[in-house]
């Protein structure tokens, strides 16, 4: 499932990275790999902000649907 569909505070595990190649590479340099840990910390109006490899990262909508855990 896309990580936008992920209820705040659950932790789940990346299974895939999907989109265009820039948008991938832009997202693995965040830390979004298959894997690793992700979880939400808060969602607003469609914008997030997760936690990845001890780091919190906002991101939007978009770019949470490239996500699959």
């Amino acid at each position: 499932m896309p990580l936008g569909m992920v209820g705040t505070g659950e932790n789940r595990k990346i299974i895939k990275v999907s989109g265009k190649d820039t948008t991938r590479r832009f997202l693995e340099s965040l830390g979004f790999v298959p894997g690793a840990e992700v979880s939400i910390i808060s969602e607003l109006g469609g914008n997030m902000i997760v936690n990845v490899k001890d780091s919190r990262v906002a991101i939007d909508s978009e770019l949470a649907r490239c996500i699959l855990v």
